[in-house]
């Protein structure tokens, strides 16, 4: 399987799916993620980060996947999500409204399986700007205290 067919059938498993049982097969033993200034390690990472987003939205659908670059060991790839936010994520509560969001990934493979991923995501500002504002009389009513 080449390079772009395994991370859009690892995509397609995980986050649609949900079929965690492909992780030991597919993530090195040694995985490492790195989110900003932020790094996880481990296949348990990357089981417990899929269980939560799929809590917090479970409808979650892959609306497009776009190979950007590749090298030998690595792949540059951007991903779209879609779905209704249903439970808190990320601290922020559900506000049960549909949320679309893009990532930018970095995967390195070590062999045939994924060793290491650079993300940015624009999901928690999506989750952000779907939360209900707040009404004007009660904004007033706290100015009139």
């Amino acid at each position: 399987m080449n390079r772009e067919k395994q991370i859009e059938f690892v995509s397609e498993q995980l986050f649609v799916l949900g079929n965690m049982d492909i992780i030991d097969s597919v993530f090195d033993d040694n995985y490492v993620a790195h989110d900003g200034d932020k790094t996880y390690t481990g296949q348990k990472f990357v089981s417990q980060f899929i269980r939560k987003l799929r809590i917090a939205i479970p409808d979650i659908k892959l609306l497009k996947m776009e190979f950007l670059s590749q090298t030998e060991n690595t792949i540059s790839w951007q991903r779209t999500f879609s779905g209704t936010h249903k439970a808190n994520m990320q601290g922020i509560p559900a506000s049960n409204r549909k949320v679309k969001w893009t990532e930018i990934v970095v995967t390195r493979f070590n062999g045939e399986r994924i060793a290491e991923e650079w993300l940015v995501s624009n999901l928690a500002f999506q989750l952000m700007l779907k939360q209900p504002k707040m009404k004007q009389e009660s904004t007033n009513a706290q100015h009139n205290m």
